[in-house]
């Protein structure tokens, strides 16, 4: 099986205007920075904390931390993804204790990501809240898990997956992708 593109549903503006809006929401919500705490999920939910976080700060004048989860031991396809798993460090730069964090992922699509992170965080330990900003939500749940922020509702078939493009990891123009699964 292999993946062909489909069609480009965003483009570098269109993310950005989208995390700007995501931006303004997480700051309304929360009446300003106070306790928050971005933590992006290990690969694609990195860069995109980081630039919430960056247009928050644009926002308010304000800086708020950012953190990075791993969450390859709290997944709960870990056997069947891979013989030697490759683990990387969690950094978290403050105690999620009593704090407002906000998770971050590129794509909500089944909802066993944010489970596992919602694992990891806990295991950090209790924060007041935890509220989950995602780029692209396209459905298809297999766990009551809801995000809190969307930059994209875009619905999918079951043949179609969506691949998100940060020129921080692909080294390419930031782009977001429907691609259909086609056989060979």
């Amino acid at each position: 099986m292999i993946l062909q593109p489909k069609a480009q549903i965003m483009d570098k503006a269109a993310i950005d205007r989208a995390l700007r809006r995501v931006a303004h929401e997480i700051v309304e919500k929360n009446q300003g920075t106070q306790g928050l705490v971005f933590i992006g999920i290990r690969r694609r939910g990195v860069p995109l904390a980081e630039r919430l976080r960056d247009n928050v700060r644009d926002i308010e004048g304000k800086e708020v931390p950012l953190g990075v989860l791993d969450i390859t031991l709290y997944r709960d396809d870990l056997t069947t993804r891979s013989d030697a798993p490759e683990v990387h460090r969690t950094e978290v730069p403050c105690s999620v204790q009593g704090r407002k964090i906000v998770l971050c992922d590129d794509v909500l699509y089944t909802g066993r990501t944010v489970r596992a992170a919602l694992d990891a965080i806990m295991d950090l330990g209790r924060p007041q809240a935890i509220q989950l900003a995602v780029l692209i939500d396209r459905g298809h749940r297999e766990l009551p898990i809801r995000a809190d922020y969307v930059g994209k509702n875009v619905p999918t078939s079951g043949r179609e997956v969506i691949e998100v493009k940060f020129k921080e990891i692909d080294d390419t123009e930031d782009k977001v992708l429907i691609v259909e699964k086609v056989e060979e």
